[in-house]
């Protein structure tokens, strides 16, 4: 982390007052390049220590227990999306008020550099972090339990800091739920994990992580308590690197690329998991911000045996986003995707989340425009953003066209 940062944070620790509108400040930072997405997040957690952390023992269920937070993410959304078929009568739309994400989080310290973090969503029934954490240094951290792995660049950012409401249709398609479209090839695992830093030069930095896990994916407390299968027992294996740097003006950028083996998690439908068909994921990732500009951009790529019916497939896409703050509290967001599934197939609502559901097709692709109002930083948010996406091949194609708008408070 840059040295110079050091007395800042010293100050957002020790004073209150200051501590209390710690948040926008620190998401200025972010935007005026002086500290990365990674070192904000490190602040934030260091913040939630100290400001939970009392002088007497805590008791707590646990004798050691010498810290205890609680933490809160809420966002709400609407949608309003309209879908067609080759240009005819729309059969179906959604006119929709939801609940996106209720996260409810405890976070506990007992010593040593141990703690334990859980977070569970009461909007979809299903947990986001459920991990006990080492740190015996700033710069590096164990995980063991259930989190997600760290492929997939914009799947791993926090979802209280998407820019663009929702994560790509490309992510998605991805690392959500296998269901015979859809990979399900990063995202939440369970195993062990390790993630660290180095700071090479006064200019230049390494951020590294590694990861042994179950192959399939797990979200709900069904799956994470499940033993599984003989069809799961084989681990996955997981690695990503990426090169920081400082750039002119307190600007910043990474690039990086993460790869994911996952063995007896490829083949054709559902059916086929766990009968002999791997599966691999690769990401390379860009991420640059620069005086009010920011730019994040991310190439996804697989190998499935037996991917597409009787033959392999290799799925790839990609999708650049670029944004400006018009001021300090107000930025416009505009995104762009294609998908090629490479015969494996996709649904509209694979890859537009609150899509109606369309015929199968082979490729996608999505515009996307919107702006974000931080009222409070990031922890107090309203955004809107318009879309059009659609899904063809070589006869047939689906489009769904919207707006959906979401606010968020979090604590």
């Amino acid at each position: 982390m840059n040295k110079i940062l050091y007395p800042l944070i010293f100050a957002l620790l020790i004073i209150p007052s200051f501590a209390q509108d710690s948040g926008a400040l620190i998401d200025a930072l972010i935007r005026k390049g002086i500290l990365t997405n990674q070192e904000a997040e490190d602040i934030r957690a260091d913040l939630v220590r100290e400001n939970n952390t009392v002088p007497s023992q805590t008791m707590a269920g646990g004798k050691s227990t010498d810290r205890l937070s609680v933490g809160m993410r809420m966002q709400l959304q609407y949608a309003n999306l309209n879908t067609e078929v080759n240009n005819a009568i729309k059969p179906s739309y959604t006119d929709q008020f939801f609940a996106r994400r209720m996260y409810f989080t405890l976070k506990a310290g007992v010593g040593a550099g141990w703690g334990a973090t859980m977070t569970y969503d009461f909007a979809s029934g299903g947990y986001d972090d459920a991990i006990i954490e080492y740190k015996p240094t700033p710069d590096l951290t164990f995980n063991f339990g259930l989190r997600k792995v760290n492929v997939a660049y914009e799947e791993r950012a926090t979802s209280g800091n998407l820019r663009s409401i929702e994560r790509s249709g490309v992510t998605r398609y991805f690392v959500e739920s296998n269901n015979g479209r859809r990979l399900g090839a990063a995202s939440y695992r369970i195993g062990a994990f390790v993630d660290g830093k180095k700071e090479l030069t006064n200019k230049y930095g390494l951020v590294y992580s590694a990861a042994i896990t179950n192959p399939q994916r797990d979200e709900t407390f069904a799956g994470a308590s499940s033993a599984g299968n003989a069809g799961n027992n084989k681990k996955a294996l997981w690695g990503n690197i990426g090169f920081t740097s400082k750039l002119p003006e307190n600007g910043n950028a990474i690039i990086g690329y993460g790869i994911g083996i996952l063995p007896d998690q490829g083949g054709f439908g559902v059916a086929n998991i766990g009968k002999g068909y791997d599966l691999s994921i690769h990401s390379l990732y860009l991420d640059v911000s620069y005086l009010r500009y920011t730019l994040m951009a991310e190439y996804l790529y697989a190998n499935i045996d037996k991917g597409a019916g009787s033959n392999d497939a290799k799925p790839y896409g990609w999708f650049v986003q670029p944004t400006v703050y018009f001021r300090d509290d107000i930025e416009f967001v505009f995104r762009y995707q294609q998908l090629d599934t490479d015969n494996r197939g996709v649904n509209l609502s694979d890859v537009v989340r609150s899509a109606p559901a369309s015929a199968n097709m082979n490729l996608f692709n999505e515009y996307y425009v919107g702006v974000n109002w931080y009222i409070r930083g990031q922890d107090m948010k309203f955004q809107l953003g318009a879309l059009s996406g659609e899904v063809k091949n070589n006869t047939n194609k689906a489009t769904t066209r919207g707006v959906r708008s979401q606010m968020q408070i979090q604590f």
